[in-house]
């Protein structure tokens, strides 16, 4: 796949855009989750902000891939705290910009962009990244080779800008993690059974958390809850936890 094809007007109003992004200082090195469970096992206790990261549904299904999005949204959400701007490439903008908003991906720190095909959206990526003035990159696709990854890689590392790529599904039974890639970690994400609130059918979204790979560490997984309105995911209380919480709270009501 050649990733620097892309249409050159696409290219043109990207840089456009972007020109009047302002650059806010941006920290370097690791973007810890705060989960201290989560952060041990990552090597280097967070995402690592110079590489390229992947991340795709546990299944072809729509609740999963809401899961995968908002996952992605509520970690370009805390890249983006200190005012910088996330850019978010598609080829099919079917995003739903409330629900990116309640996981803390703001509206005025994100820059779309719809491109035709893959390829597109892997040159804008590139193109974005190598500006230096982004939080973060984010893209979606179904198809990047190793070339593809490689040269996300290489630009996130020069210039220190972390690169996220949404793997979409392409049919059922092929999981998109399957493909090489030259990604620093590769994560799969999915929907596991939510914690009652009292009311029927309702409950606090609980992810089921798989890294797959990740570059010198080993693999795990968890069931967290979901991201809060600032990105942040959580593990859920144990029972007897949550029980002394509520008594807790009832001993200092009365």
């Amino acid at each position: 796949m050649n990733a620097q094809s892309p249409r050159p007007e696409l290219i043109d109003r990207l840089r456009a855009q972007i020109a009047d992004v302002g650059a806010p200082p941006r920290a370097v090195g690791c973007l810890p989750f705060g989960v201290e469970a989560l952060d041990a096992r990552l090597s280097g206790c967070g995402l690592n902000r110079s590489a390229l990261h992947e991340v795709a549904a546990a299944a072809s299904s729509l609740v999963a891939d809401a899961a995968a999005t908002l996952f992605l949204a509520g970690i370009a959400a805390r890249l983006s705290e200190g005012g910088g701007t996330v850019l978010w490439a598609v080829t099919r903008f079917d995003l739903y910009s409330p629900g990116l908003e309640q996981v803390g991906l703001l509206p005025d720190r994100t820059l779309y962009v719809e491109a035709k095909e893959d390829k597109d959206v892997l040159a804008v990526m590139e193109d974005g990244v190598r500006h230096g003035t982004l939080a973060a990159v984010v893209g979606e696709v179904r198809r990047a080779d190793m070339i593809a990854t490689r040269r996300l890689q290489l630009a996130a590392g020069e210039r220190a800008v972390p690169v996220f790529l949404f793997r979409r599904w392409r049919r059922s039974g092929a999981c998109p993690l399957a493909e090489p890639s030259a990604a620093a970690t590769r994560w799969r994400i999915g929907c596991a059974p939510s914690a009652p609130l009292g009311i029927p059918g309702v409950g606090m979204p609980r992810w089921s958390i798989e890294l797959v790979r990740q570059r010198n560490g080993a693999p795990f997984s968890f069931i967290m809850e979901g991201c809060d309105a600032t990105g942040r995911l959580a593990l859920p209380a144990a029972a007897r936890d949550r029980a002394a919480v509520a008594a807790g709270a009832a001993a200092r009501a009365a």
